[in-house]
């Protein structure tokens, strides 16, 4: 158990709502319940009453539910309180509870709690903020199944396999003058084999927990006029750009947040990119140049009329823009309709080429299908949990320490190397679920989190 102080916040978002909940945890949290209820606090009971302060003062009109430890959220005594919505009852409630010794929380204390008192793993943790700040459906539904474990469990079933092997290398290791070399018995390699397989299946579906999470930065791109406007008009099913026919209208990047059949995108509309001696535009291209480094995707716009293949190869591109491009770059081929053409994808020098009408957003569903694929979800496909960049990074590195013992079992046979390989691997593994976790990256995690969760 964490023996730390009593803790107390709105755990409701600010604001003024129909219902208010302030939280407690920790040691006094009962006491401290028991004087603003005027009564003692049965488990799990919720009892409708008057909340006063020490003074006898009326604050509020509710319940409130006593939690006893271990059977609560932070595995702490817990007490909730809720009344009414208001922001300045709701601070009432909380500086009755600071003056019977409780102290404001920190971002994130409740669940940093839950987890240290192994209610929750990390993992876990991280699931209630991307469930908070969940953008779609789809996102939603990702982090409540790693809210329940589904995640976790598949994490831990690959450091079952992984103890299990590294028991039977270091029962090789130990017992060396044994009539068999189960080194050399193909054993080793045939699970360490399965192992890395089984691994890329779960980075698989972590990948598309990342992008149902985090979401793609999109960045709209092109000369003047090419419909850089109307696109995002179109993606984000409103007027959100200004469109007209006269050259240099967006000045500034736009940004607008969309749900793109369940995957959320932060999509930005720039400057037409040009030469030009208005110093407001200019000023324009450097931003939308600035966007293009900063964006996981590049959408270029071109006027179909002019490019009837595309642009070129990535590097062609480059050398037009003056600079690096992103991981991914899509180019669009817009104003079909003034060709006669009908809306297609295809690939032209390892570059994706879409053909649509911005106008009246025919071939819109390519460029979605092209975003869904970028981002690891195909057509149909579901993603099994939520997971952060984090979780590929330790998947990642425990997926070259299990190929490095394969390497060393191939070409040395050292048992010594092989079981160092897989405590490696083990490790990576762990710090997604936090059983091997520095405190600055705790402290990193749960500084995210709003107040009160």
């Amino acid at each position: 158990m964490v023996d730390g102080d009593t803790i107390v916040a709105v755990a409701t978002p600010s604001g003024r709502g129909g219902i208010g909940i302030v939280r407690l945890s920790g040691r006094d949290a009962l006491r401290i319940g028991a004087v603003l209820a005027g009564r003692s606090l049965s488990p799990r009971r919720a009892i409708h009453c008057v909340f006063r302060d020490a003074s006898g003062e009326a604050l509020d009109d509710g319940i409130v539910i006593g939690f006893h430890e271990p059977a609560s959220f932070t595995g702490e005594h817990v007490v909730e309180f809720q009344g009414h919505g208001g922001p300045a009852v709701l601070e009432r409630v909380v500086a009755a509870c600071i003056a019977e010794g409780a102290r404001p929380a920190r971002p994130g204390e409740f669940s940093e709690r839950a987890f240290l008192n192994d209610r929750i793993d990390l993992a876990q943790a991280e699931a209630i903020a991307d469930l908070i700040s969940a953008a779609s459906e789809e996102a939603a539904r990702a982090a409540l199944r790693t809210l329940q474990g589904a995640f976790s469990d598949a994490i831990h079933a690959l450091m079952d396999k992984t103890t299990a092997l590294r028991a039977y290398v270091e029962a090789a290791i130990d017992f060396p003058d044994e009539d068999v070399d189960f080194l050399a018995d193909g054993e080793v390699a045939r699970r360490l084999v399965l192992l890395t397989e089984e691994l890329g299946q779960v980075w698989l579906e972590a990948r598309r927990g990342v992008a149902l999470a985090e979401g793609l930065s999109v960045v709209l791109a092109g000369a003047p006029n090419a419909g850089k406007s109307s696109l995002l008009n179109q993606l984000a099913r409103r007027d959100a750009a200004i469109v007209t026919d006269i050259p240099g209208t967006t000045r500034d990047a736009l940004r607008e947040r969309i749900d793109l059949e369940g995957l959320p995108i932060q999509i930005t509309d720039t400057a037409g990119l040009r030469e030009t001696d208005d110093v407001i535009e200019a000023e324009g291209v450097r931003r939308a140049l600035r966007a293009i480094g900063d964006s996981d995707v590049l959408v270029y716009l071109v006027d179909a009329r002019a490019a009837q293949e595309g642009i070129g190869s990535r590097k062609e591109l480059e050398s037009t823009l003056g600079q690096s491009l992103p991981p991914h770059v899509i180019v669009v081929r817009n104003k079909i309709d003034l060709l006669g053409e009908a809306p297609s994808m295809r690939c032209v020098d390892g570059i994706d080429v879409v053909s649509l009408c911005a106008l009246d957003g025919s071939g819109l569903d390519g460029l979605a299908k092209v975003l869904r694929r970028i981002a690891g979800l195909d057509a149909g496909d579901r993603s099994n949990y939520s997971a952060r960049t984090r979780h590929l990074v330790a998947l990642g590195v425990a997926d070259e320490a299990f190929a490095d013992a394969l390497r060393v079992l191939e070409h040395t046979g050292s048992g010594e190397f092989v079981a160092e390989d897989l405590r490696r691997g083990h490790d990576a593994l762990g710090k997604i679920v936090g059983e091997v976790t520095p405190d600055a990256l705790l402290g990193e995690i749960f500084g995210q989190f709003c107040i009160g969760k």
